[in-house]
């Protein structure tokens, strides 16, 4: 369904976490982005859950609801019964007069519809021949086997789910009214798409909290028992099996939570291992009580268990089983156009990852995918990108830099907090007159140069840039550059040989000032000249002698 999850793509940081919680890798990225491929999701929303930027956000449908309830029909909620994990010592009554103050005309919970299904379930079991029967409760669940196992279709309860079960009681009941479903479900909103208008919205447990805070409601602590209410255990995991009568014997009866965990268990039906038995299958760890929106300060798996055990009853809900045409419904497999791509493909993306040796695949799952082939596979299709490979990218920024490093002109090393020599380049060698590397190597920097301007930089935090020094020891003089870093863990120092440069500036000196004296020894014999025959050049004396001071100066200048 598209615009079930949504992203805020300038929060979205290149982390990878969505798509390694992915149980089926329905994510895209490219364009330094993660997209959620809608045709290959199953609502889990554990990339909402994970994501650290918050960049994953679930369709909100207050609006529609609000909408409906002005319509002046009557609205009623379906509240799932793990609502007494997420709002602590707050029972159905106190959640009722809260709603209705939200314009909601009543409030029901899902449990009522769990009956109709759990009934169902019994019943199957009793008069048809089935061989492995798996719980149809679970909409997430439902899609992974109708995307990822379209062969264990069969297998799949043909039983509608307990949500929708409950919302067609209700509009059996009262005829013009709209439903809301309100649980800790994405998936949720996914199949009141396709109910055939029997669930009218659904919204989250935390965008029902957003709407009580908006319109400045405080729930009040409340609870009340109710014998006629075992089916709130739907909620928890084993909680169908603990609802069902389980009359027939011939069959075991197994629960199966968590996305992995299931998808594990659908694997063995493939390979034929499981046989004649009822399977209670839940996407979420702990069932819906460990829903992806439970609310995040809420959500503490056991306490959360015992809240839910602690308020069911141990009655069914009190309700007419509806005739089997109005709660049965097929389930058929959803086609995927996926093409797997041939090896040499694959090969060619795996040498363009730098993955062409055995000692490179690492399959180390930072991309996200649990092998370096998963990966290629994924780039073939379109869904990464080559650059997805911390490993690879670190390879290559090290190759680059040792690289630079080496054949850098200018001498290069690394000390650490301590001032000791942790790196040297050979052109650094070179200049101290080392052989290698091992000779410096966790020595202090006293060894090789004055420590006094790293103890500067050391305590002032800040870097010393192209000071020229002259170094007695080695009988040169050098440019050297000290640069903190890793907020004073690290110092870089880059020192550069001048001593040519300074020669050459020496002996350049030496020159202008044999030239200056050249020109003065000029200027005084020119003048004991122009004296003599002053009277016949009359002016042209003093013009030579300031053209001979501006040759003087020039010189000097230079």
């Amino acid at each position: 369904m598209a615009g079930c999850l949504t992203l805020k793509k300038s929060n979205c940081r290149n982390c990878y976490k969505c798509i390694r919680h992915c149980p089926v890798k329905a994510i895209r990225f490219s364009g330094d982005q993660a997209h959620i491929i809608q045709d290959d999701c199953i609502y889990c929303g554990q990339c909402a859950v994970v994501c650290p930027q918050n960049a994953k956000q679930i369709k909100d449908e207050r609006s529609k609801v609000t909408v409906m309830i002005q319509s002046g029909a009557p609205v009623i909620a379906s509240l799932d019964p793990s609502f007494i994990a997420n709002y602590e010592g707050v029972g159905i009554e106190k959640m009722r007069e809260a709603l209705r103050k939200l314009g909601f005309a009543d409030v029901e919970e899902t449990g009522i519809g769990a009956t109709i299904v759990k009934r169902e379930y019994d019943r199957i079991l009793k008069e048809e021949d089935r061989d492995v029967l798996i719980s149809s409760a679970c909409h997430s669940v439902n899609i992974l086997i109708r995307r990822y196992f379209p062969k264990l279709v069969p297998y799949l309860a043909d039983v509608i789910s307990p949500q929708r079960a409950h919302c067609q009681d209700i509009k059996k009941r009262i005829p013009d009214a709209k439903t809301v479903f309100i649980g800790p479900c994405v998936a949720r909103k996914d199949e009141a798409e396709h109910t055939e208008r029997a669930i009218d919205a659904v919204l989250t447990f935390e965008q029902l909290s957003a709407w009580f805070w908006d319109e400045e409601i405080t729930l009040e602590q409340g609870m009340e028992s109710d014998p006629n209410t075992k089916e709130r255990l739907f909620a928890a995991a084993g909680g169908i099996l603990k609802c069902m009568e389980k009359e027939a014997e011939e069959y075991q009866y197994l629960i199966v939570d968590g996305i992995d965990r299931c998808m594990s268990a659908l694997r063995d039906i493939e390979k034929g291992e499981i046989h004649h038995c009822f399977i209670e299958m839940s996407a979420c760890s702990g069932g819906c009580v460990g829903g992806p929106v439970m609310e995040r300060l809420h959500h503490k798996p056991f306490a959360d268990y015992m809240k839910l055990v602690s308020y069911a009853g141990d009655s069914d809900y009190e309700v007419e089983q509806p005739p089997q045409a109005e709660i049965r419904r097929p389930h058929v497999p959803i086609p995927r156009s996926e093409d797997m791509p041939g090896k040499e493909q694959i090969r060619q993306v795996l040498r363009q990852m730098g993955k062409d040796k055995p000692n490179s695949v690492l399959n180390c799952g930072t991309c996200g995918y649990d092998t370096c082939r998963e990966k290629a596979i994924a780039v073939c299709q379109g869904k990464a990108d080559i650059s997805m490979c911390l490993p690879s990218l670190t390879e290559k920024i090290e190759g680059f830099t040792d690289v630079v490093t080496t054949h850098s002109p200018m001498g290069l090393f690394v000390l650490n907090e301590d001032l000791e020599v942790q790196n040297i380049n050979p052109a650094a060698l070179s200049f101290f007159n080392l052989t290698r590397p091992d000779d410096v190597q966790g020595a202090s920097v006293n060894q090789i140069l004055d420590p006094a301007p790293f103890f500067r930089v050391k305590s002032s935090g800040k870097g010393i840039f192209h000071e020229h020094v002259y170094l007695a020891e080695y009988d040169r003089y050098a440019e050297q550059t000290i640069i903190p870093a890793e907020d004073g863990r690290m110092f870089i120092c880059m020192i550069r040989d001048v001593t040519s440069e300074q020669t050459e500036h020496v002996k350049r000196q030496k020159i202008s000032h044999q030239t200056l004296e050249v020109a003065d020894q000029v200027i005084e014999k020119q003048m004991r000249i122009v004296q003599e025959i002053a009277s016949l050049l009359g002016e042209t004396a003093a013009e030579t002698k300031v053209a001979l001071t501006k040759l003087k100066e020039s010189i000097a200048d230079e």
